[in-house]
C-alpha cells in the first residue's frame, strides 16, 4: 500500500506540482506513484554525480559513524583535507566553508568590505550586474539584479551599484572612491545562461588591477566541473581574487565555500563564523565528489557531452525556428523565441512519454525566464540520455506551440 503524502504543513513558498519524489538513480528520479523521469534539472545543478551516487552514500555512512560535528571551534580532518584539495587545484590559498551559496556570497561581501576598510579607506561598494543572482539573504538579494527584488523586502542593503554584463564602460562609469570590488557570475544562470565574454572578464581584471579593487566570481553554479573545467574561471582564463562555490561541491548535500588569495584573506578572529561551518559530515562528501570530478577523463567527458548537448539544442532550434541555443559545458539554455517555457516544462513533466522507454517516462526541465529553458543535467549524463531528452523536448515544444 502506497503512503499518502500531505504537504499542507509546508510553507507555500513556490508552486509545486502534485507529486512527491521518493527515489533517484543517476539521471533518473521516481515519484510516489512509481513514475520515472529523466532529470535535466538535478536540484538546480546541485547533483554533480546524479541522484544517490555511491560515493556520496558511502561518505555519509562512513563519516557519520566517526564524527558528525565537533563545532567549528575545533579542527576536523575532512575540513582540512577538503580545503587543501581545493587550494591545490586552484589559484587560491584559504577557504571558509559555509552551508549554501548565499552564505558563501554573503561571506565574500563581508570579506570585501573588511578589505576596503583596511586597504581603501573604508570603501564598501561592490559593483554587481543587472539580472545577476547571488542568493536570498538580504545582502545577496541586494547584490542581485533580478527584476523586482529591489522592492520585495525593501529597504535594500546599500552599496551594490549595477552595471551591465559585457559592457565594460558601464562598469567604468560606476567606479569611484567608495568602490572596493566587482562581483559577478561568469555565466549568469537565473537570467537564462548569459555568458560573460572572455574579453569582458579580462577587461574587468585589468580594471581591478588598475584601481586596486577585488575581483569576485560567484561560481556557485559554474564551479566543480559544470563548464568542463574544475572551476569556471579556468575556462575563461581569468583569475579572480575571490570565488564562491556551493551547489555541485556537495553533490546533493548542503555545503558552500569561499576561496580567496592570501592578500584578500583579511578576516580576524570573530569576524566570520557559522555553527555548521566546515562540519566533517558535509566536508567528507565534498571530498568524495571532488575526487570523482578530478579522476582521469571525467572532465574530458563533461566537455564532450556538453558539446553534444549544445549541438543537439542548436539543431532543435534550427528545426523549430526557435531562438538561440547557448551555454558552456553542461550549463545550457534554449531561447524558444516566445513565452512557452512554462508550458513546455509542464507538458514534459505531466504528459510526455519519452520514446524508447518501456514505462513512458517523463522529463524534468527548468524555465528560468518565460521564453527560456535551462539544462543542468548531472555531469555523469550520457550522450544517449542527451538524445532522449532532446527528442522529448522536441515533442514538448511542438505540443506547447500547438496549444497556443
Amino acid at each position: 500500500m502506497k503512503r499518502a503524502f500531505d504537504p499542507s504543513h509546508l510553507m507555500d513558498i513556490t508552486p509545486r506540482p502534485d507529486l512527491v519524489f521518493v527515489r533517484g538513480d543517476a539521471s533518473w528520479v521516481w515519484d510516489q506513484k512509481g513514475r520515472r523521469y529523466l532529470d535535466f534539472v538535478q536540484g538546480w545543478a546541485v547533483n554533480t554525480l546524479g541522484h544517490a551516487p555511491a560515493c556520496v552514500r558511502d561518505a555519509l555512512a562512513q563519516q557519520s559513524a566517526l564524527l558528525v560535528t565537533p563545532s567549528p571551534a575545533f579542527h576536523n580532518e575532512p575540513a582540512i583535507a577538503l580545503s587543501e584539495l581545493l587550494c591545490r587545484h586552484s589559484d587560491f590559498d584559504q577557504v571558509f566553508f559555509t552551508n549554501s551559496g548565499a552564505e558563501a556570497n554573503e561571506g565574500a561581501i563581508k570579506l570585501a568590505r573588511k578589505w576596503g576598510r583596511l586597504h581603501r579607506g573604508g570603501a564598501y561598494e561592490i559593483i554587481t550586474f543587472a539580472d545577476a543572482f547571488h542568493g536570498r539573504t538580504l545582502a545577496t538579494m541586494s547584490a542581485s539584479g533580478k527584476p523586482g527584488w529591489d522592492r520585495m523586502f525593501s529597504p535594500q542593503v546599500d552599496g551594490f551599484p549595477k552595471a551591465r554584463l559585457n559592457d565594460l564602460p558601464s562598469v567604468q562609469a560606476l567606479i569611484g572612491r567608495q568602490t572596493v570590488a566587482i562581483m559577478l557570475e561568469p555565466v549568469q544562470g537565473e537570467s537564462g545562461v548569459q555568458e560573460a565574454t572572455p574579453e569582458f572578464l579580462h577587461g574587468l581584471r585589468a580594471l581591478c588591477d588598475r584601481h586596486g579593487l577585488l575581483l569576485i566570481f560567484d561560481e556557485v553554479q559554474t564551479g566543480v566541473g559544470r563548464l568542463g573545467r574544475l572551476f569556471g574561471y579556468q575556462h575563461f582564463g581569468v583569475v579572480p581574487d575571490v570565488i564562491t562555490l556551493a551547489k555541485g561541491l556537495g553533490g546533493g548535500v548542503p555545503i558552500g565555500a569561499l576561496l580567496a588569495r592570501r592578500d584578500a584573506c583579511v578576516f580576524a578572529h570573530g569576524d566570520q563564523g557559522e555553527t555548521f561551518n566546515g562540519n566533517p559530515l558535509m566536508c567528507a562528501v565534498g571530498l568524495a565528489v571532488l575526487h570523482e570530478v578530478l579522476a582521469d577523463g571525467f572532465l574530458d567527458r563533461v566537455r564532450t557531452t556538453g558539446e553534444h548537448l549544445g549541438v543537439r539544442l542548436r539543431e532543435l532550434s534550427d528545426r523549430c525556428g526557435a531562438g538561440s541555443a547557448r551555454g558552456v559545458g553542461l550549463l545550457r539554455a534554449l531561447d524558444l523565441g516566445q513565452p512557452l517555457a512554462a508550458a513546455v516544462v509542464a507538458h514534459a513533466r505531466e504528459h510526455l512519454a519519452l520514446e524508447g522507454t518501456a514505462d513512458g517516462a517523463g522529463l524534468l526541465l527548468n524555465a528560468p525566464r518565460p521564453s527560456v529553458l535551462r539544462f543542468m543535467p548531472a555531469l555523469t549524463v550520457t550522450p544517449d540520455e542527451v538524445d532522449l531528452m532532446v527528442d522529448g523536448l522536441t515533442a514538448a515544444v511542438s505540443a506547447a506551440g500547438s496549444a497556443v
